[in-house]
């Protein structure tokens, strides 16, 4: 429902066009003066404008429509005025209102005009997000892939998507901020996904080009004002706060927040969160006032958030709530087809960008990148893409202009292991890895996981040694150890 501002210093006809425009099915916020009206704007969400020219005093609706133009207000624009003239009517298209009405108003063709300006500018909002949403996926080529992995993984992100914005907050029921929450290694592409479902639901919606998009690095936040960069402060909150300001939530209000590597997030915060993900309230830093806001919340991590919990650094309460709706993000090597896929159209991108739109992969080249792990996932092959178009001397690209020829392999018998996880070494002696360039049977992922059991074959299964002895954090070798299914093999260690 599209909220009009009616700026209309007589009292009866403000009333008058109030009445019609709220039997029209429009809520609407009038005043009979610019200071006012600058207030409202400022504090509510306003779709349109329908001001008088000439006000009591020294207001002027035309300097006022002139001022909402320069900050990039995009919606409708109607004056009325009691003296027109052509010259009036030309200067104020030039300023960039939309309909110039001249007293007595006819309401019904007020009412009319509102309708169809909004309708105009709805539609030409889509049109944009529609031709930024083909431009996204043009050159945003990476999200996408044909396995049927990623398929379920995009089917689901899109089901999301249209799940709405609650218009009231239900307390009561705990239906605050609908959250989803992203699981997946670094370079998985967390981040364009979460854009994609952004993208998606405000293509649903009705606010297209007014539905934020506020992505945030909760490592990159400075540990002393992560507060206040999140939900803003007030006027003498500490030291440097020499004027108020919004915090990132409220700037994602009616859109999308994006709390990139939340697992990050330090403890005495994530109470306050949990207040804004279960009633979309909070207060500024140093103020008392309480503020509302309703968003779609996406967080991220490329951690376990369960192993966090249980260490006693993430709330479980707030774990919970975010574990609403989640998506498990599959890396690269699990999709079968897809790195080749995107990397051609990578190449493409990057060949036009670079001025070589020549650049090819030979068969070489195609089959080095199927049988590349990909460690560093989407984010990796994008990168190297990005570095081997620039380098490379011809334009023909080879496994050697990759660096991705035949890979390392780990023989098995060599490793220490047989093939059900029973060990054949002694636990303090571990054998070295030894890689057979003449095999074609493995990938970076095995080496990988050949390493994180040969630590815990030193360590007699102490996970938190073995994290140590290959300098990877706990929780990020309980993921590996959960992914490569090397619990068994810790437990043939713990019957020694």
């Amino acid at each position: 429902m599209a909220t009009i501002l009616l700026i209309e210093d007589e009292e009866s006809l403000r009333y008058a066009i109030g009445a019609a425009l709220e039997r029209a099915g429009f809520c609407v916020a009038t005043t009979d003066n610019i200071k006012k009206a600058t207030a409202i704007f400022n504090s509510e969400s306003i779709q349109a404008v329908v001001t008088d020219v000439n006000l009591h005093g020294a207001d002027d609706g035309m300097v006022f429509a002139k001022s909402l133009r320069a900050d990039s207000f995009e919606g409708p624009i109607i004056l009325m005025t009691g003296y027109g003239s052509i010259e009036a009517a030309v200067e104020a298209m030039k300023s960039g209102v939309d309909d110039y009405l001249q007293k007595p108003i006819i309401l019904e063709e007020l009412v009319m005009q509102v309708r169809r300006l909004l309708e105009a500018r709805q539609l030409k909002r889509r049109v944009r997000l529609y031709e930024r949403l083909d431009s996204a996926q043009a050159i945003d080529r990476e999200i996408l892939g044909s396995s049927e992995i990623w398929q379920r993984t995009m089917s689901l992100a899109t089901r999301l998507a249209q799940v709405p914005i609650p218009e009231k907050l239900d307390v009561q029921s705990a239906q605050g901020l609908p959250a989803i929450l992203l699981l997946g290694e670094t370079g998985t592409g967390k981040g364009m996904l979460a854009r994609y479902i952004h993208d998606r639901a405000t293509l649903l919606g009705s606010n297209a080009d007014n539905a934020p998009f506020v992505h945030v690095n909760c490592t990159a936040l400075p540990p002393s004002l992560v507060e206040a960069e999140l939900f803003g402060h007030e006027k003498g909150a500490f030291t440097d706060a020499g004027t108020s300001r919004e915090g990132l939530f409220e700037m994602a209000h009616s859109g999308t927040i994006f709390l990139d590597e939340i697992g990050d997030m330090p403890l005495e915060l994530q109470a306050k969160i949990l207040t804004v993900v279960e009633e979309g309230r909070f207060r500024r830093v140093g103020g008392s006032k309480e503020r509302q806001i309703k968003t779609r919340l996406i967080t991220a991590t490329n951690i376990n958030l369960k192993d966090r919990v249980e260490e006693g650094k993430f709330r479980r309460d707030l774990f919970y709530r975010l574990n609403t709706f989640t998506i498990n993000i599959p890396p690269l090597r699990d999709r079968k087809g897809d790195a080749l896929d995107i990397a051609q159209e990578v190449l493409k991108r990057f060949g036009r960008s670079s001025h070589r739109p020549d650049v090819y992969f030979t068969a070489e080249a195609k089959d080095a990148i199927e049988a590349y792990a990909w460690p560093g996932n989407v984010r990796e092959l994008v990168n190297l893409l990005q570095r081997t178009v620039i380098l490379a001397e011809s334009d023909a690209i080879g496994p050697q202009d990759l660096g991705i020829g035949s890979f390392a392999a780990v023989s098995a018998a060599d490793a220490g292991y047989t093939g059900d996880g029973a060990c054949t070494e002694s636990a303090s002696s571990p054998s070295s890895l030894v890689f057979d360039f003449d095999s074609q049977e493995l990938s970076a992922a095995h080496v990988e996981r050949e390493l994180i059991k040969q630590a815990l074959l030193y360590t007699e299964g102490n996970v938190s040694k073995a994290a140590r002895l290959i300098n990877m954090q706990r929780s990020s070798l309980r993921y590996r150890i959960e992914r490569f299914e090397l619990a068994s093999f810790i437990q043939e260690l713990a019957k020694r």
